[in-house]
């Protein structure tokens, strides 16, 4: 049984290349491999109407909305200096933060990796512009900006040691094909953590699409070929679950 696991995952990053290859010469593979993956039912109030291994996709939280990530309570609720304590970094690490918006993570963690970089990527521009400026007031040398799409995070095969995802992968409109890209960015043996408020826990005051359960994440990640390897418990409101592509 642990072979055919290992087997399967990695059969999994060697299938990319070969989809890609041949996705080109089918009559509209995109969306016949999307209808298969996704279903569509009517939108509730905080969600797409799209449906993924049973959980709908909730609605983005927009560049307009950069002061709540900003917010002063937000250390104390969240701990979100544990979030960056814990983060499984070296010196010269490559770190993606996918989803980076304003910028609030991307700044305390390119400070962890002195000899290494950190990457914002978003998907808005706006975003991105708040990193750059920030970048520029503070003279950080270490912080680069990518401009992802949906489905993609715009970065090189095997080329990060972690990436991280903080209350943003329940938004993705593309989470199979987002979450395989940013796989496939891993070097083997790399790690991606993925922080989500705790759909488990009524009393965490969060809208229900925008928490998840550590059981869906799982589900999710396992699809990617990933490893599950640790359910960190140190948050109040978040889960901090660990994840590796395999080394082979």
């Amino acid at each position: 049984m642990v072979l055919t696991t290992h087997l399967r995952r990695a059969l999994v990053f060697a299938g990319l290349a070969v989809v890609a290859a041949c996705g080109a010469g089918a009559a509209d593979p995109e969306a016949a491999t999307e209808d298969a993956r996704y279903t569509y039912e009517r939108a509730t109030r905080d969600g797409i109407g799209k449906y993924y291994m049973g959980r709908e996709v909730s609605q983005v939280m927009g560049h307009l909305a950069a002061g709540w990530l900003e917010r002063r309570g937000r250390l104390a609720e969240e701990r979100t200096d544990l979030v960056i304590q814990n983060l499984p970094l070296e010196a010269d690490s490559v770190v993606a933060d996918i989803g980076a918006g304003s910028g609030y993570f991307t700044f305390p963690v390119a400070a962890r990796v002195p000899e290494g970089r950190v990457i914002a990527v978003d998907i808005q521009p706006e975003m991105l512009a708040i990193v750059e400026a920030r970048r520029a007031q503070m003279g950080t040398s270490n912080v680069d900006t990518v401009l992802g799409t949906a489905e993609n995070p715009n970065l090189e095969p095997d080329s990060i040691d972690l990436a991280f995802i903080v209350d943003a992968y329940h938004e993705f409109s593309h989470p199979y094909e987002m979450g395989t890209a940013i796989a496939a960015a891993l070097k083997p043996g790399g790690r991606l953590v993925l922080i989500e408020y705790r759909a488990e826990d009524r009393s965490v005051p969060i809208k229900p699409l925008h928490k998840m359960t550590v059981e869906q994440v799982r589900k999710e990640m396992d699809a990617l070929g990933l490893e599950f390897e640790a359910n960190r418990d140190f948050l109040p409101q978040q889960h901090f679950l660990v994840f590796r592509r395999p080394a082979r």
